[in-house]
């Protein structure tokens, strides 16, 4: 099997960067989560502090800190944030606060979101659920909620944090230019509950009248329709080569093979001749809120 830096180097071969079923690079002791932990007692007993002092600085028990230190536990944004001031740390635990927010991503998405983060460009076709990058809270939660075998409070709450976290990548500068198909039906799904979903229709609204950003929507009652194969994304990446990511049943394939990426590339093109246009998809938005 390849790798995605093989693939990333031109390659051109098929990646399946990870599939479903549980794998050590699931366990949140793995990689730069270990690291961190480790970095961090470094630095608490540099500083000289026990973990029950540490801890009381920080507002959590000695035993979420050895749970941390111990790479069992995933650090969220505000604790290293905080960590970095309460050690001095001059920013090196700040420096790995995007790492160990990726590791809070189920494995077969960990590649998807390292791209992501620096793509030039996105083209997403949803037909299932809203994107994540457009997600509300509320409405991610819910999605978490849902999902089979069912999740531990705290990975949802982590996969939660990472989420939003993706969504810095519309205040990112210079902004990539994004695009989105999303089916009709998706978003009259009351995922959540109806006032999740109006939170949601709101959220949409907002992104789309972001000048780097296109919402389009795709009428369920259209007879022609070329994305009967499912969801994808586009990526274009920062050395300028394009790639596609597919993903279904916790099964997930990044493609650099030039003929895959042409046919959805042209797939991707007829569902945006067949949808809405972004300013009749705004107006059809605006009329589902209008709705009771």
């Amino acid at each position: 099997m390849t790798s995605v830096r093989d693939e990333e180097a031109g390659q051109g071969q098929t990646v399946v960067p990870a599939q479903g079923g549980r794998r050590p690079g699931d366990e949140p002791g793995a990689g730069v989560v270990c690291a961190f932990g480790r970095q961090l007692k470094l630095l608490r007993i540099r500083a000289g502090l026990e973990r029950p002092e540490f801890g009381k600085r920080m507002g959590y028990s000695p035993e979420t800190v050895a749970s941390i230190e111990q790479g069992r536990r995933i650090a969220q944004p505000g604790f290293i944030e905080k960590a970095d001031e309460v050690l001095g740390a001059g920013g090196v635990l700040n420096a790995l606060k995007e790492e160990v927010a990726r590791a809070q991503y189920p494995a077969y998405f960990r590649d998807m979101a390292r791209l992501e983060a620096n793509a030039l460009g996105l083209c997403v076709y949803a037909a299932h659920a809203v994107p994540g990058l457009l997600q509300t809270e509320d409405y991610a939660r819910a999605v978490f909620q849902m999902q089979r075998p069912l999740l531990d409070d705290d990975v949802i709450e982590q996969r939660l944090v990472a989420r939003m976290m993706r969504q810095n990548i519309f205040t990112r500068r210079p902004a990539p230019l994004l695009s989105f198909i999303i089916e009709e039906v998706v978003l009259r799904k009351p995922i959540g509950g109806r006032a999740s979903l109006r939170g949601q229709w709101e959220q949409t609204l907002l992104v789309g009248q972001n000048r780097n950003v296109e919402i389009q929507v795709m009428p369920t009652g259209r007879e022609d329709h070329a994305g009967l194969g499912g969801p994808f994304t586009l990526i274009d990446n920062a050395e300028g080569r394009r790639l596609a990511y597919t993903e279904v049943q916790d099964d997930s394939r990044l493609y650099a093979e030039s003929g895959k990426v042409r046919e959805l590339e042209a797939r991707y093109g007829i569902l945006r001749s067949q949808a809405l246009t972004p300013c009749e998809s705004l107006a059809f938005v605006e009329e589902l809120l209008g709705e009771k």
